[in-house]
């Protein structure tokens, strides 16, 4: 779909091409100029990175696995209601929910730059933002999700949405067997960050392994 975003990389661009050394090499150059202060940085990604995602995305997939009326309402309209259970904010002004099911597979990705539900899943990933997935994923999304270790079945269709400035993507991943009956709480530790971009499945009950990054 048309990505009209004024933030993404330029051709003679004076910054380092890897997204990581950008952001540390501007962060250094408004800590030089005392436009930023160093430790205000530091709660703001810890807040990201701790106490919002990706567990509020993970609540918003528990309760659509639990609740099929909720369900409904967030595929028609996840805006208005992930709103409603207080995750909105910057990066987040327009969400749009889209369900994995055996037929199709959806996959998110920010084409050209590294738009990304933030209230919901907190700060993007390294390998989100890089230009090998920006570029692959459109042109080959099963090999690339193969690189993540993940294989679907031929017949299941694979569907990539690629974010922009005003639409930003929630992949709600295909609830595993053997949830039936758990809690919310219980659901939410079963649901990844990857898997609600598309690069992975939600984990199966039992199944401890921690997030990759």
């Amino acid at each position: 779909m048309p990505h009209d975003h004024a933030d993404h990389d330029h051709p003679h661009s004076l910054l380092p091409p890897d997204p990581a050394l950008r952001v540390r090499s501007l962060e250094t150059l408004l800590v030089q100029k005392g436009l930023v202060d160093p430790a205000a940085l530091d709660v703001i990604i810890d807040t990201y990175e701790t106490k919002i995602g990706p567990q509020n995305g993970a609540r918003v997939v528990a309760r659509a696995w639990a609740d099929a009326a909720f369900r409904a309402r967030l595929l028609a309209d996840a805006t208005e209601v992930i709103a409603e259970m207080g995750f909105y904010g910057r990066q987040g002004e327009h969400i749009v929910a889209v369900e994995n099911t055996g037929a199709v597979h959806n996959i998110v990705v920010c084409t050209l730059c590294s738009c990304y539900p933030w209230p919901l899943l907190g700060i993007p990933p390294a390998w989100y933002k890089s230009d090998a997935y920006r570029a692959r994923v459109v042109r080959e999304p099963r090999r690339v999700l193969g690189d993540f270790g993940l294989a679907l079945p031929e017949g299941q269709a694979v569907r990539v949405w690629d974010s922009t400035a005003e639409i930003r993507y929630l992949v709600i991943p295909q609830r595993p067997e053997g949830s039936e009956g758990l809690e919310e709480e219980a659901l939410m530790r079963l649901v990844s960050r990857d898997s609600m971009i598309g690069t992975g499945l939600a984990r199966m009950p039992g199944d401890r392994a921690r997030e990759g990054a």
